[in-house]
Parts: C-alpha cells; structure tokens; sequence
C-alpha cells in the first residue's frame, strides 16, 4: 500500500469514532501541555534568577551585626552591635579580592515635598556604597567626599520616590524634609525593579552617612563609628568566595574573636540569598515534570488498550484486506501509523494549550515564561515515541492474524 492510502485509512479509522480518538489523546495532551509549562517555568525562572543577580549583583557580599547573648538568651539578628566604619576602612584596604566596602544604616521615614509626602527607606551611605550595588546616577550627581564626611543635607533619591514626590517636574534642585531636616536633592537613581523577595529598590533615599547619625538617626544605636551593614563588592564574581573569606579573617582579628568563638557579624552573598526563592521555583518544576511524565505514561497505555480493542472490532476488516493482498507488514504498519496519528494530534493540541496556559500563568501570577521551540519539537518526537512504542504490540498482534480466522469473525 502506498503511504497516502495508509495514512488516509488511518485518518478515516480516527475520525468513525472521534470522542473514542480524543479520550485517547487526552493522556498525552495533558502530559505534553505538563513539558511545556515546566520547560517555560524552569527558563522563566532561570531568567528571572538571573536578572535578579543583575539589579543586586553577582559579586556583592553583606556583612551585617550579629546577635547578642544575655544569660543564655539570644538577641535577633543585628541586636549586637560590632561593625563601624573603621571595619569597612580595613576591608578595603587589606581585603585583596575586596573591591569596594561600604558602611551604612537604614532607617524609614516620611519624606515630605510641599504638599505631597511619602513613606520611604532612608539609607545613610556614601557613593562607594551606590557602586557596590551597581546603581547609576541617571540625572544629576552623586556625593562627593567632603560632602559624605560631612552633615551635609544633599540627598539621592530613587525612581518610586520621583514619581511620588514630583509625578511632573524635574527633582533635581527641589528640597524635601526629612523628620523636619531640609534636604536638596542633587541626584536621580536608575529604575532597578524588585529584590527577590518583593521590595521595591528604587522606594529609596540616600543621604551622606555622617547626616545620617547626627540629624536623622541621632539618638539610636548606631551613633558614633558604628554602623547597621557593610556592603562588599568583591573583584569579580569568581572571587566572591576569596572575598568572603578575607572579611572573615580580617573582622575577627579586628574584634578579637579567637579560634572556636562564635563570630559577632554574619557575611551573606547574593547567591545565597536567592537559593530560596530559587528552590521553591525548581519544586514546581519537578512537580510539574512529575504530571507530565505520568500523564504520558497514561496516555501510553491509553493508547495501547484503544489499539487493542481496535484490533478486535476490525479482524474481519484486517482478513479481508489479507485476502485481497495486504502484507503482515502492511497491516502492522497501518495500525502503528493510526497509533502515531492519535498520539501527534494530542501532542499539538497539547502544545497549544500548554504555551496558552503558560501565557496565562505569565499575566495572572507576574510569573516569568519562556516559550521554548525546541521543547515543543522535542514533545512532538516524544509524542510520537509514544505512539510507536504502545502501538506496536497492537499492530504486531492485528500483522500475526490469521486471514481465515479473520474473515470468520462476527
């Protein structure tokens, strides 16, 4: 038999019986829609990732003050108070793999323009400190160092606060108070987006550090040299782990803390702060491959158990085509074909609904998708795997028939 007759014929066994052919797909579509979901989930969430190391920086560490211990009880996080600005000092200048270190402190309060206010994070920080971070300076200037060992009342602000304070004017030069202290902004931030946790990093404020302590934070624990967090960029991403371990060294001889002592800072990466979001990403995508490959497994044996029963409805069918010169081969390569048929058609249905539900998953969750092309082609070959690994014994068995036998059956 010529291919086009054979693939006719399959066409035409397929449609006598369309909602027997769709219960069959049914396995494999939901199982290829499972692939391409998670393939767009997995890419979405690499990109996400990285575009999450993008606005922080792959190669920043935070050193932060560590907890206190009174009568066996220990303080939270930052409750002992141990980093000063003499630490950042040393980090830079001993620290070979260290590029720049950057105390601060952070506080939050209402920032108010005329008549319009909003409530922001305030950090006390120098230049070296916009740097670590990688944030550009899109309108204006930064602090010069004078002006950062000095009170001086300058400030920075990111985008959300702009669009806040002043929705239709320029804010470089415009003055805004600060708990009743006047500030002149002299610079606009870059737009940076979220942190991997939600915040939002343009709702922002710097003001010279030294400013900071004497006329917004004064009277809280940060007075004098010390100071909330370090921010470190090490040289290169490559030499993050080298950076960490010279800010170890370098903290503990500074503070005195000897060998089996628990450290009074703790040094975080980056990295280490998206692995949980990270991980929670990859579960979803081992669940979502967990459907997929069961759903094609029953689709699998879908297929197979249609086939058979197929088979037994045409055995007069398949005698009379022997009789009239049908070869086993024939026979065995129409019902493989019709099995390769179903299993294509739901692998394109399950395209389609897969990039549907994915887009939709997009728009509804802020949940970034990648489309993949070549996981759809992958899913098509795949599907069709199916259909001739679970429609050969079928079509194996229908080849063997006797034509006799066959003619004989009722």
């Amino acid at each position: 038999m010529k291919f086009s007759d054979t693939l006719f014929s399959a066409f035409s066994s397929l449609r006598s019986n369309i909602l027997r052919t769709v219960l069959t797909t049914l396995g494999i579509i939901i199982g290829v829609a499972a692939v391409i979901a998670m393939v767009g989930v997995g890419a979405g969430a690499e990109q996400r990732i990285q575009g999450v190391m993008d606005t922080l920086g792959s190669n920043v560490i935070f050193v932060n003050n560590g907890s206190s211990v009174s009568s066996g009880a220990r303080g939270g996080a930052g409750s002992l108070i141990s980093l000063t600005e003499e630490d950042a000092r040393a980090l830079q200048e001993e620290g070979d793999a260290i590029l720049v270190a950057a105390p601060s402190i952070r506080t939050s309060a209402q920032v108010i323009n005329s008549s319009r206010n909003w409530f922001s994070s305030i950090y006390g920080a120098g230049s070296g400190y916009l740097e670590a971070r990688g944030w550009d300076i899109v309108s204006g200037r930064t602090f010069t160092s004078q002006e950062e060992r000095s009170p001086t009342k300058y400030a920075i602000i990111g985008q959300t606060v702009a669009t806040q304070l002043f929705p239709e004017e320029d804010p470089i030069g415009q003055m805004i108070r600060i708990k009743r202290v006047p500030f002149m902004i002299i610079g606009l931030l870059d737009e940076k987006g979220e942190t991997p946790w939600g915040g939002d990093q343009d709702d922002v404020v710097f003001i010279p550090i030294t400013t900071a302590k004497t006329r917004i934070t004064g009277g809280d624990r940060f007075r004098g040299p010390f100071v909330q967090s370090i921010t470190v960029q090490a040289s290169s991403a490559g030499e993050i782990m080298e950076a960490e371990r010279q800010i170890t060294e370098i903290l503990q001889r500074r503070h005195g803390i000897k060998p089996g002592q628990p450290d009074d800072f703790t040094v975080r990466n980056i990295a280490q702060m998206v692995t949980a979001r990270a991980q929670s990403e990859r579960i979803m995508s081992i669940l979502l491959a967990s459907v997929a490959g069961i759903s094609l497994l029953v689709g699998g044996i879908g297929i197979m158990n249609i086939m058979l029963v197929s088979v037994t409805e045409r055995t007069r069918e398949i005698g009379l085509r022997m009789a009239v010169g049908a070869r086993p081969k024939d026979i065995l390569f129409q019902f493989v074909l019709e099995a390769v048929v179903v299993s294509l058609i739901g692998g394109l249905i399950g395209i389609t609904i897969g990039l549907a539900g994915s887009i939709a998953v997009a728009r509804v969750g802020d949940w970034p998708i990648v489309a993949s092309p070549i996981a759809a082609l992958l899913s098509i070959i795949f599907a069709a795997l199916i259909g001739i690994f679970f429609g050969y014994y079928p079509a194996y068995k229908a080849s063997r028939l006797d034509p006799i036998t066959a003619l004989r059956q009722e």
